[in-house]
């Protein structure tokens, strides 16, 4: 949510710092804008409304402004609506009224993430003579560093060390100081923010591959630590101004990795990438020696040595993270006498229910930034509880304060909707269950059931065949009003995330059920021509999910069935079937996700929707 980037060096900054916002655009954002200065001289601010093909052509492409240092920035509104005024970059003065051009401010910044106490702070400039140009609390902030800087005269790190002991919320702050004409100051909390390192250049982004065409060196800014980035160099402090050594983190994927790669959309590209991306995940933690099988874990350290003394385990996460917990609920209850719940990350972090400090809280998050997630860790810590993270962005803040990280494999992925880091997320939980198997029952099909998981990437290529078929069906229903997804056990947490692909890309109302609750109520809602998706690849519940279909088309419903090979009398009583490859059943989510993935998606090119980019989505929640 919200992206950042910056840049000091040798080169003009603007095509830069655009060229990165252009790569953080599956954030989410309503505005854009950069700043750039050119040595001395007053630095130039250039905003716009709407995409970043407006920032461009308002620049030439990042021409028309010269200089070497510069910060950019893409706004998601939270304080104040969309406009250009309240777009970043913010300046200390207000010699900003029109929006853009050049300014004498002292401060310049941007800044992500939410201050809860702008108003307080707001009133306390305005007692100090300081006026306020936008709604945004990111004004009130850049201000405040203006006031400190001007008051005691210690610096900018002192400046920006009294601003954020200030402020309550969250945030990652760059700002660069007229008298400092090279240099780029920063701060976080909460808000992730790396920078990267060549021999004479330094950048600044929220995420890596704003800035990966030009380095795979980075450093990942910690909680409340500040930085001074200058031409190749990059000193990082805490919170009383003392240097702090960090460690560099070479970035193992490359730039090609976030390009589309011939596809349409980076979704359909990172569809096609599940295969490749679970099979690199599962070789990650599966040894393979003397045709023996086993799962290794030492990775997370001593997390094995633990397994036989967890009382309970909570899975918390947000979104289709929480889909995946959901999926394992069904998975570890089935191998392991181990009691499991599966909370939305947003209710457990302010749960006053009495937590077992020998309970086991699984966080799963792709982009290991996740606010709500990364409260409920620390809450979970807070209380004594061991802390798994399940993450895909190494170094990441959850990733770094978590007692083990399982990370995955997925590489990046742009596209808003998740597709790969799901299916990534789901085979570790499949792995952590056979663990939790093997240490704490006598399981007799632990290198059987590891076969099999093997056998998933050939098996979610064969389910991609399928793709032509599915297109001609979303075509066909591409203006549906209402869709309903209905299934039983795990094939009821397959159809949350289905459901949640059909609604957050299409934009059509769709929901999930458990299909015994639909006579609790739901069917009253079907009527002739209703899409209803039935998932029926559990076989001792098929028959049930099935009468419960066909109670829905007695009503005039039209039916799609998605199940596995071999239970072909579904084409008998559905319009439309989608096969899967047969697998152990415990694992068949990871195949029968994919033909609704499909469908999501081609119905939201059959509409001209943007696919990647939904409306009033960001890729990672990084604000309450």
């Amino acid at each position: 949510m919200c992206g950042i980037v910056g840049y000091v060096g040798p080169e003009q900054a603007a095509p830069i710092l655009i060229e990165g916002l252009t790569k953080l655009e599956y954030r989410g954002y309503d505005s854009a804008g950069i700043c750039v200065r050119d040595g001395e001289k007053n630095a130039e601010v250039i905003k716009t409304l709407g995409k970043i093909k407006n920032l461009i052509e308002k620049t030439d492409e990042g021409r028309a402004i010269h200089g070497t240092c510069g910060i950019g920035h893409t706004r998601w509104a939270t304080h104040g609506a969309p406009s250009q005024l309240n777009a970043h970059p913010h300046v200390s003065g207000n010699d900003i009224l029109a929006g853009s051009g050049v300014v004498e401010s002292e401060v310049v910044g941007v800044h992500n993430g939410i201050i809860e106490n702008f108003q307080e702070l707001k009133a306390k400039l305005e007692r100090h003579n300081y006026h306020f140009y936008s709604q945004t609390d990111t004004e009130v902030l850049i201000k405040l560093v203006d006031y400190y800087y001007k008051k005691y005269k210690n610096g900018p790190i002192d400046a920006i060390a009294k601003t954020i002991v200030r402020v309550r919320g969250s945030y990652a702050l760059a700002v660069m100081f007229k008298d400092l004409p090279g240099k780029i100051f920063v701060a976080r909390k909460d808000s992730p923010m790396i920078i990267g390192v060549t021999e004479k250049e330094s950048f600044l982004a929220s995420d890596v591959p704003a800035i990966l065409s030009h380095t795979r060196n980075v450093y990942y800014v910690g909680n409340l630590e500040m930085a001074e980035l200058s031409e190749g160099n990059v000193t990082f402090y805490n919170l009383d101004g003392d240097v702090v050594e960090k460690e560099l983190t070479k970035i193992d994927w490359d730039a090609e990795a976030a390009q589309k790669g011939g596809f349409e959309h980076f979704m359909m590209k990172e569809i096609h990438e599940q295969p490749k991306a679970v099979d690199d995940t599962l070789h990650k933690y599966i040894k393979i020696e003397d045709d023996k099988k086993s799962i290794d874990l030492s990775e997370l350290g001593d997390f094995t040595d633990k397994i036989a003394d967890f009382s309970r385990i909570y899975i918390v996460a947000c979104g289709s993270a929480w889909h995946v917990g959901m999926e394992a609920k069904y998975v570890f209850e089935d191998f392991c006498n181990i009691p499991i719940s599966v909370e939305l990350a947003s209710e457990f972090r302010y749960s006053k229910a009495k937590m077992d400090p020998k309970a086991l809280v699984i966080i799963i998050s792709q982009s290991g930034e996740t606010a709500d997630s990364l409260a409920a860790l620390r809450m979970s810590k807070d209380k004594g509880m061991t802390t798994l993270a399940i993450v895909n962005v190494v170094g990441s803040s959850i990733a770094r304060e978590a007692d083990h990280v399982m990370y995955t494999v997925a590489g990046p992925e742009i596209s808003v909707a998740t597709t790969k880091a799901y299916s990534c997320q789901l085979v570790c939980t499949f792995m952590l269950a056979l663990e939790f198997a093997r240490v704490t029952t006598d399981f007799e099909k632990y290198e059987k059931l590891i076969d099999e998981l093997l056998s998933l990437p050939e098996k979610m290529s064969k389910t991609l065949e399928d793709k032509e078929r599915i297109q001609w069906f979303a075509a066909k229903y591409a203006n549906a009003h209402d869709v309903f997804f209905i299934g039983r056990g795990i094939d009821y947490s397959i159809c949350l995330e289905g459901s949640l692909k059909m609604k957050e890309i299409s934009y059509i109302h769709s929901e999930s059920y458990a299909a015994g609750e639909l006579k609790h109520g739901t069917i009253s809602l079907v009527e002739e021509g209703t899409l209803v998706i039935g998932v029926l690849t559990q076989s001792d519940l098929y028959e049930k999910t099935l009468s419960n279909m066909l109670e829905c088309k007695s009503r005039g419903a039209y039916l799609m069935g998605v199940t596995s090979y071999g239970k072909y009398d579904v084409e008998d009583n559905v319009s439309f079937s989608v096969y899967v490859p047969k697998i152990d059943e415990h694992f068949a989510g990871s195949l029968a996700i994919i033909p609704l993935q499909l469908l999501g998606y081609y119905i939201s090119v059959s509409k001209g929707l943007d696919v990647d980019k939904p409306r009033n989505l960001a890729k990672s929640v990084t604000v309450e």
